[in-house]
């Protein structure tokens, strides 16, 4: 799956730039990017946002333990990736039809927690229990949510094109003819919001996620990691 946004959407990450920086790279634009994936992923499922950002999916290659798919409800569209192992409790929570699939109940979510929830965008995604990745977009509001389950079991990247715009993948192999080592992994247990303050970890939401430069030899320029706080007690 893919999907790049333009930077009125989303703010540029400093360490991806930074990372680009340290090393540069070759890069394309983010629509040769579209293109590409477009061209090898072919039947494909492309949405264009106007000039704010492109998703596109296909099932091609897809493992039968990660399914993709693909919903837009109310202006709100949703790639996802993976399974939910509470799916079903969920979708009874959120007032979904049993034949309710994760996307939708992704979507669903989010507009609970933007219209009506007073708990943090930590509390929804800590009730998603299974194996995933997901990128949803607000058009309405223009608001990105990106997220990764706690144990990274799908994989996702993110990076910066040649033009500004910030793409997600799970293909690293994608990214990297158009990001250069403007390219990390997405951090496990992480989401990423331009209306909830940027990259976040929902499982610990006291604990701050800093980039950590790789090493020259490495694909990505960058690894981002949730900083852990440790208390020390001395006894007397």
């Amino acid at each position: 799956m893919l999907a790049v946004f333009s930077g009125a959407v989303v703010e540029v990450p400093a360490e991806l730039v930074a990372a680009g920086s340290r090393t540069p790279s070759p890069k394309t634009k983010a629509s040769e990017l579209v293109s590409r994936f477009l061209g090898a992923a072919d039947p494909a499922v492309s949405v264009q946002l106007g000039e704010l950002g492109h998703l596109a999916y296909s099932h091609a290659n897809q493992s039968l333990l990660r399914p993709r798919s693909f919903a837009a409800k109310d202006d709100v569209f949703c790639l996802f990736e993976g399974v939910l192992d509470n799916l079903g409790r969920l979708s009874q929570q959120y007032g979904l039809s049993k034949g309710a699939n994760e996307v939708l109940l992704v979507i669903e979510a989010y507009k609970t927690l933007r219209d009506r929830a007073p708990y943090p965008a930590s509390f929804m995604l800590s009730q998603l229990t299974g194996s995933y990745a997901f990128v949803l977009f607000d058009k309405s509001t223009s608001s990105l949510l990106v997220a990764s389950d706690p144990e990274g079991k799908v994989p996702l990247f993110w990076g910066i094109t040649a033009d500004g715009s910030v793409a997600f993948s799970n293909n690293i192999d994608l990214l990297k003819g158009s990001c250069g080592k403007s390219l990390a992994p997405f951090p496990q247990g992480c989401f990423y919001s331009n209306a909830l303050g940027g990259l976040k970890c929902y499982e610990n939401p006291k604990h701050k996620v800093t980039a950590v430069p790789a090493k020259e030899e490495e694909i990505c320029g960058a690894t981002f990691k949730v900083e852990s706080t440790t208390i020390l007690t001395a006894l007397h």
